[in-house]
């Protein structure tokens, strides 16, 4: 799956597994690792099928070592696919941006599959100029309206994808939805709600690592980069992380099956953007 970043990709890959498997805000680089979704199901032609939805980072500029690993994972990602689901924003000019990536993707000789995400609440003649504008970024194999917050489109895109699937034995174990660790799919649910209570410089500076997982309890922390960072995210009295903690409980309850105790810490690391230890300590 391959777009600028904010076009959507999270969302449309949460809709097409069935359930969320990447985090999502509206902050840019939200996504900054690679996210494999994997939808299980049965089709009447296709039969039995396993479909995994790569996310990715939008394609960008690389500004430091976090970002550059970024936008590596996104060309290596990209080495080895059936096909590609590009996905575009009808609720923004198709431009330069776009035009770079389908640049890029054409060229891999497989299949493309144009997503034309956020049609909610646009008028019909809208949505059809930018389709049009979207066929002419390419030789694509198929075109689809959809959006992702809503499921407009999104089963008549999955039944697209799910046909262009070549036969074999599934990648994944069928009752999973992620290849993420149980450990990093609970870090990135504290980081989005993080995410949702801070703006700014602060989101970019964000980062989380679960210290211990246990039966009972989850410990983790919250990095920033500097002091001032940690004083707003820590908030007055501890009211912001408290709020994190409130927010991320009960999906991460929900992903483990039981109730636990979340205890979060925030610590301001300088500088760890541009950190290659701690950016691999971080698995990103």
């Amino acid at each position: 799956m391959a777009g600028r970043p904010n076009v959507g990709k999270s969302t449309l890959v949460n809709a097409l597994a069935g359930g969320k498997v990447a985090i999502v805000s509206d902050k840019p680089q939200t996504t900054r690792r690679r996210v494999v979704g994997i939808a299980n199901g049965s089709d009447s032609s296709a039969g039995d099928y396993q479909l995994a939805l790569t996310d990715l980072p939008g394609f960008q500029r690389p500004q430091d070592p976090l970002t550059e690993r970024m936008q590596r994972t996104v060309d290596r990602s990209l080495e080895d696919v059936d096909a590609v689901l590009f996905v575009l924003s009808a609720r923004e000019r198709i431009g330069a941006g776009d035009r770079f990536i389908a640049g890029r993707i054409f060229g891999l000789g497989v299949p493309v599959v144009i997503a034309l995400n956020k049609i909610d609440r646009l008028k019909p003649g809208h949505v059809a100029e930018q389709m049009a504008r979207g066929a002419r970024l390419g030789d694509f194999h198929a075109l689809h309206p959809v959006s992702a917050l809503t499921g407009d489109g999104v089963e008549e895109l999955r039944q697209e994808l799910v046909a262009l699937l070549p036969e074999g034995p599934p990648l994944y174990p069928v009752d999973s939805r992620t290849d993420l660790s149980v450990e990093l799919q609970i870090a990135e649910l504290v980081r989005e709600k993080a995410l949702q209570l801070t703006r700014e410089e602060i989101p970019h500076a964000i980062s989380v690592e679960v210290e211990e997982l246990t039966d009972t309890a989850v410990r983790a922390t919250v990095f920033v980069e500097t002091e001032s960072q940690k004083q707003i995210v820590v908030g007055k009295g501890g009211s912001v992380v408290k709020q994190i903690g409130t927010r991320a409980r009960p999906e991460i309850e929900q992903l483990l099956g039981h109730s636990i105790f979340l205890e979060l810490n925030v610590k301001a690391r300088p500088r760890w953007r541009r950190d290659e230890a701690m950016l691999e300590r971080l698995g990103l």
